[in-house]
C-alpha cells in the first residue's frame, strides 16, 4: 500500500482524523452487535432476563449487565439500534473527511505540477509536449486523487472486516478461523483478476498522455487541416490511440465485473458450507448458528468488496506515480536559486562579451550590446540568427557560457531574477489570447489590475478607439485565441496587456511579423510614441523598425554588429 502511505505522510491530520472516526464506527458497531446474541436467545426461549445462557450468549448477557444494561428483547434492540446510528454517524464524519481530502488532494497535486513546471529551466520546458501537461493537470490529477478515495474506502471496509470478525470470534473462534483461510484463500485466488486491472490502468495512463498530446497538436493545426481538406489525418493520428485506449478499458471493465460475478457464488458456497459445519459438525445451538452465520456473511461479504475497492485503486494508481514523475522530473530541472539583490532599470542594458551556444551550434559569440535607458532598440537579421536567443538572455530564461548580460552594470546571475522579471513587458510573435473578454486578455486576472488600468494600457498601444466601438467593449469576449480580431488587432491588445503593469522594459519578439505592412507600421508609430517613457527592445527580420528605431543592430552568423550600410539597405 505505498500508494495509501504516501498519502497518509502527506495529510497526516485528515488521515488520523479519518481512520479515528472508523475506529471509533467499528467499536460502536461492535457494542451494538453484542446484543444479538442474547436478544435471539430472549426471542425463542432459550434465556430469560433473569436467567443465564451458556457460552458466547452468556458472555454477552454478562457483558451488557456490567454496563447496567437489563437482558430484554426491547433493550437489546435499543443497543443494536443505537450502535447503528452511532456507526453511521462516525462513517459519516469519516466520509466526510475523505471527501474533503480528495479535492485537497486533486488541488495539491494540480498545483505542485504547475510550479513545478514553470519554475523549471527554459530549455527543459520547451522539450514538454502540451498535451502530455494538459493531461497531467486534469486525468492524472483526478485518477490520482480517485485513488486516494478507493484507498480510504478500502480502510472503511476493512474496519468493518475486523469487527465482524472480532464479535464472530467470541462466537465460535473455531468456525471464525476457517472462514478466515477461506476469506484470504478467496482474495488470493481472485488476486489475478486485480493484477490484470491494474495493468490495463497503466496502459490507460500512457495512451492518455499520447492521445492527448496528439489531439492538442490536432486542434492547433484545426484551421490549416480543413482549409486543405485534410481534417481525415488528423482522424487516423489519433484512431490508433484511441482504439488502444478502447481496448484497455474494456479489459478493466471485464475483470471488475468478472471480480464481482465470481465473488458472489464463491461466497454462497462458503456461508452453506459454514453453516453445515456448524449445524452438523459442530452441533453448534441455533441462535448461536444464526448469529455466526450473519456475522461471517457479513465478514467475508466485506472482505470481497476491500477487494473490489483495491481493484479500483490499482486502476487509478498508475496516474499518481506517472504525474509524480513528471513532478519529480520537473524539480530536478528547476530553474537555478538567483540571488535576492534587487536591481532597477536606470542606466542600461549591456551585453558583454556574451558567448552562448545550444550543444555545439555557436548563436553568439564574444556579443557586444548596450541599450541605454528610454532607448528604442532593434535587433534585425534572418530567422534562425539567434534574436530570439538573445531575448531569453535578457529575460534570464538563458544563461551565457561566457560573459554576461548587465543590468545597470550588475550581472543578471546576481540578481534577484523574479524582481527584474516584473520590471519586462513582452510581446510573442505568436499572439495567443484567452477565449476571454478584452478586460481579462489585458490583466489576466491580476487583483490589482482595474478597468482604468486596461483603459490606460489600451490607450497607449492605440487600440483603445476600436475597443470603445465594440458592442460591449473592455468585456467584449475576443474568441478562441482572439479569432473575432484582426491581426494588428490582436497585437495591439497584446502590447496593452505588456504595458498594463507599467514595465520598464517593452520587449517584442518578431511581434511585427505576421502583420501586413499598413498594420506594421501603424503599430511601429505605437512604439515611437512609447519612447522615452518605456525601454523597447524589439527583434524582427522586418524593414519598418529600422525606421523608427533609435539604434540598430544586426545579428547574423553568431555576431552583433552595427555596420551602418546593410542596414542603410534594409530600409529602403
Amino acid at each position: 500500500m505505498r500508494l495509501m502511505l504516501r498519502f497518509a505522510r502527506a495529510y497526516p491530520g485528515q488521515t488520523a482524523g479519518m481512520l479515528l472516526a472508523l475506529i471509533l464506527a467499528g467499536i460502536a458497531e461492535g457494542f451494538g452487535l453484542t446484543a444479538l446474541l442474547p436478544m435471539l436467545n430472549l426471542a425463542i426461549g432459550q434465556g430469560s432476563a433473569g436467567a443465564s445462557t451458556s457460552g458466547p450468549g452468556d458472555a454477552a448477557m454478562g457483558a451488557l449487565q456490567a454496563l447496567g444494561i437489563t437482558p430484554s428483547v426491547e433493550s437489546l434492540l435499543l443497543v443494536m439500534v443505537g450502535g447503528v446510528m452511532l456507526k453511521s454517524a462516525l462513517v459519516l464524519v469519516a466520509d466526510k473527511k475523505v471527501g474533503y481530502t480528495v479535492a485537497h488532494v486533486a488541488t495539491d497535486l494540480r498545483l505542485v505540477l504547475l510550479r513545478a513546471l514553470f519554475g523549471t529551466r527554459w530549455e527543459f520546458f520547451l522539450g514538454q509536449p502540451v498535451g502530455s501537461l494538459a493531461n497531467s493537470a486534469a486525468t492524472e490529477v483526478m485518477r490520482a486523487s480517485q485513488a486516494y478515495m478507493h484507498g480510504a474506502m478500502m480502510a472503511t471496509l476493512f474496519v468493518q472486516v475486523l469487527v465482524y470478525g472480532a464479535v464472530a470470534v467470541l462466537v465460535s473462534w473455531p468456525a471464525t478461523l476457517v472462514s478466515f483461510v477461506a476469506g484470504f484463500v478467496l482474495l488470493a485466488l481472485l488476486n489475478r483478476l486485480v493484477k490484470k486491472t491494474k495493468r490495463a490502468g497503466r496502459k490507460q495512463t500512457l495512451l492518455l498522455q499520447s492521445l492527448l498530446s496528439r489531439l492538442t497538436d490536432c486542434l492547433q493545426s484545426a484551421k490549416p487541416l480543413k482549409a486543405m481538406g485534410r481534417e481525415n489525418l488528423a482522424d487516423s493520428l489519433l484512431e490508433a490511440d484511441a482504439v488502444k485506449l478502447n481496448r484497455a478499458l474494456r479489459k478493466q471493465v471485464y475483470s471488475k465485473a468478472m471480480l464481482k460475478s465470481l465473488q458472489e457464488p464463491i461466497l454462497m458456497l462458503l456461508i452453506a458450507a459454514g453453516l453445515y459445519a456448524s449445524l452438523i459438525l459442530w452441533n453448534l445451538q441455533l441462535p448461536t448458528v444464526m448469529v455466526l452465520v450473519f456475522l461471517l456473511a457479513r465478514f467475508l461479504s466485506q472482505l470481497g468488496k476491500v477487494q473490489r475497492k483495491q481493484q479500483e485503486l490499482v486502476a487509478c494508481e498508475s496516474a499518481y506515480w506517472s504525474l509524480q514523475a513528471k513532478i519529480d522530473e520537473a524539480l530536478r530541472q528547476r530553474e537555478p536559486a538567483s540571488n535576492q539583490r534587487q536591481v532597477d532599470l536606470h542606466e542600461d542594458i549591456r551585453f558583454d562579451n556574451v558567448t552562448f551556444t545550444y550543444s555545439t551550434t555557436p548563436v553568439l559569440k564574444k556579443a557586444f550590446m548596450t541599450i541605454p535607458k528610454g532607448s528604442f532598440t532593434a535587433v534585425i537579421g534572418p530567422s534562425g540568427a539567434g534574436k530570439t536567443t538573445l531575448i531569453d538572455l535578457v529575460t534570464g530564461l538563458l544563461r551565457p557560457q561566457q560573459g554576461g548580460v548587465l543590468i545597470d552594470g550588475v550581472s543578471l546571475a546576481d540578481i534577484d531574477m523574479g524582481h527584474w522579471r516584473r520590471q519586462i513587458g513582452y510581446v510573442p510573435q505568436d499572439t495567443v489570447l484567452l477565449h476571454d473578454s478584452i478586460l481579462a486578455n489585458i490583466t489576466l486576472g491580476a487583483p490589482e489590475l482595474t478597468e482604468d488600468d486596461a483603459r490606460e494600457a489600451l490607450q497607449a498601444a492605440g487600440a483603445w478607439d476600436f475597443v470603445d466601438s465594440m458592442p460591449e467593449g473592455l468585456h467584449s469576449v475576443v474568441g478562441e485565441r482572439g479569432a473575432k480580431l484582426s491581426g494588428g488587432q490582436r497585437q495591439r491588445i497584446a502590447v496593452a496587456r505588456a504595458l498594463v503593469h507599467k514595465p520598464s522594459l517593452l520587449i517584442l519578439d518578431e511581434a511585427t511579423s505576421a502583420l501586413d505592412r499598413e498594420s506594421e507600421l501603424a503599430i511601429c508609430s505605437t512604439l515611437k510614441k512609447l519612447q522615452g517613457k518605456v525601454t523597447i527592445l524589439a527583434i524582427s527580420h522586418q524593414p519598418a523598425l529600422v525606421t523608427f528605431a533609435d539604434q540598430i543592430y544586426r545579428m547574423e552568423g553568431g555576431r552583433l554588429t552595427t555596420d551602418g550600410e546593410p542596414l542603410a539597405h534594409l530600409a529602403q
